[in-house]
Parts: structure tokens; C-alpha cells; sequence
């Protein structure tokens, strides 16, 4: 039986490995069907995180971590997990898609949340093949070419300013007149001279040809707007991947939010002892690699104490 299993290879499940791992635990296991990293991989430029200046990617900065933790002896299973249960004795069971299972005395769930479609007409036709949640991954394609992106958070206005230094122009479609970003970031969009706001409009339709996107249609006060672009990039938000937590009548081992986020108190235990969360699936998640980070840390050193409780009285 593991001590601890982590679902998740972002920066919360890393750093929950680095602490478990080197405050004692014998036993653990990092359960990631992929690269250790996460979505911060896909990042194009980290300036906010501390002690490290100069320009860096998302996948420079997570580079060194999975050699750091496999130092003091996490393991890392690349296996998809369909779902954890709780089991009558408190213990925990890790289905895996590989048909087996695995036993711990303690599970911390990092599976995070990935980006939402925005819901016009086109989008899931064309994603893949002109519509992008990834500016990094797809924005080389589109080097000095115009492109448009809708969203009006630190995402999309920090993807614009990564696609500016690229594309020859940028349309920054919002719903609104405000954006919901630092002060910073919306000078630094204002400033960028090719970068056009495209404010009070939501985006009617992407249409394209056998060859991909030509163009975006949004709806304006003064009526629908066209705008020939051959890429599109949605950044408005992120789905909650808590499937894990389900059960087959679909309710939860532990108890969720309205938006299906994880409820934890300050330790990232959930309402289910022995189950904590960390990053992006909780709740009040901040989204930002450092207090993931952080959150990993407090789940593990919550469940060092849970374990030694439960083994020893």
C-alpha cells in the first residue's frame, strides 16, 4: 500500500511529492498520464515568480522540478486514473485506465482545470485547425500574420502581448469595456502599438475552408464586425477536472462547490479525512504556479501528520 498518492503532475503535485517524500514518507507515487509540468508549460513568458529574472518560459522554469523530487524518491506512474475511492476503513483505492488499481492511506488530487470553449458558432469545428487556447504551442504559425484573441483576464491579455512580439497585428476581442487583469498588463496592452482593442463585443461565429480559419465574425454596438484573421485564441476561463472524485451515481468522495471545486480549509484537507487538495481544484484558487506550489506543500506536510496519526495513534 502507498503512503501517499498524488493525482497530477502540475506544480502542486511536484511540490506535494518534494515535501512528502523528503518530510519522511517512504512510499509515494505521482500519478501523471503525461510530462510533469502542467498547463504553466504552455506558458510563453514568467515574470512574477519569485527569484527567478530575466525572460523565462513556463517549460524552462518546470524543467528542473521532476529530477528534484525523484531525488529524495517520488515515484512517477505515467498512467491516466479514472477515479479514487474511499473506501469502509479510510483507506483509498486508485483505479487506473491501465485496468489495475493501487491502494494508499492518503491521496492529494492536483488535476487542476483546463481552459472553457467560449461557445460561438465554429469554435469546435475549427479548434485544432485555427481556433487555439494555447498561444504558445500555435502562435509561431501565425508569425507575421494577424490573429485575434478573446478573453479579457491575465491570460488573455498576457497571451496578446506573447502573440504581438510574433503576429503583425492583434485583435483583443472583450465582452465588456474593463478588463480583469493586473494595472500592469493593461498598460502594457495599451502601449503595444499592434495590439487593437475590440471592446463591448462577443464573438458571433469563426468561419473558415478546407484549409482553416479565414476570419471571425463579433457582434459590435454598430453591428457584426468581420475580421479576416487565420488564428483565433480563446482564453475565458477553466473547467474544474475533478472526474476523479466522482462516484457512478456522479456525486463526490468529498464535498464540491457550485462550480465543482474542490472545499478545503487552510491545510487542503477536504471534507474527507485523508483527502486533500491542492491548485487549481480547490477552491479560491489564485491560478498562479507559486501558490500551487504553495498549496502542494501544505498538502503534504497536512498529509505527513494524517499518516503518522493514522499509523500511530
Amino acid at each position: 500500500m502507498l503512503d501517499l498518492a498524488i493525482i497530477g503532475g502540475g506544480p502542486a503535485g511536484l511540490t506535494a511529492g518534494l515535501y512528502a517524500t523528503r518530510g519522511g514518507l517512504d512510499n509515494v507515487t505521482m500519478f501523471e498520464k503525461g510530462m510533469p509540468g502542467g498547463q504553466i508549460t504552455g506558458s510563453s513568458e514568467i515574470e512574477n515568480y519569485p527569484g527567478v529574472t530575466g525572460e523565462i518560459s513556463g517549460m524552462d522554469l518546470m524543467m528542473p522540478w521532476p529530477e528534484q523530487c525523484q531525488k529524495f524518491g517520488l515515484k512517477h506512474s505515467m498512467v491516466e486514473v479514472l477515479s479514487v475511492e474511499h473506501k469502509s476503513d479510510g483507506t483509498f483505492t486508485i483505479h487506473k485506465g491501465d485496468r489495475t488499481s493501487e491502494d494508499a492511506l492518503a491521496v492529494v488530487i492536483c488535476t487542476g482545470s483546463t481552459p472553457k470553449r467560449v461557445g460561438f458558432k465554429g469554435e469546435d469545428d475549427l479548434f485544432g485547425k485555427g481556433v487555439s487556447t494555447c498561444a504558445t504551442c500555435d502562435g509561431f504559425f501565425y508569425k507575421k500574420k494577424e490573429v485575434a484573441v478573446i478573453g479579457g483576464g491575465d491570460t488573455a491579455l498576457e497571451e496578446s502581448l506573447y502573440l504581438a512580439k510574433i503576429c503583425s497585428k492583434v485583435y483583443l476581442v472583450h465582452r465588456r469595456d474593463k478588463f480583469r487583469a493586473a494595472p500592469n498588463t493593461i498598460k502594457r496592452v495599451m502601449e503595444t502599438e499592434n495590439i487593437e482593442l475590440v471592446l463591448n463585443a462577443t464573438p458571433e461565429e469563426v468561419y473558415g475552408d478546407a484549409m482553416g480559419v479565414t476570419g471571425l465574425k463579433v457582434n459590435t454596438a454598430e453591428g457584426i464586425r468581420d475580421i479576416p484573421v487565420p488564428g483565433v485564441f480563446t482564453f475565458v476561463g477553466m473547467n474544474v477536472n475533478n472526474e476523479v472524485l466522482k462516484k457512478e451515481d456522479d456525486s463526490a468522495i468529498c464535498e464540491l462547490n457550485e462550480q465543482g471545486e474542490v472545499i478545503v480549509d487552510l491545510r487542503m484537507r477536504t471534507s474527507t479525512p485523508g483527502l486533500f487538495a491542492a491548485g487549481d481544484i480547490r477552491i479560491v484558487a489564485p491560478k498562479q504556479v507559486v501558490c500551487a506550489a504553495g498549496d502542494g506543500a501544505v498538502a503534504a506536510i497536512s498529509a505527513i501528520a494524517y499518516i503518522d496519526e493514522k499509523l500511530n495513534g
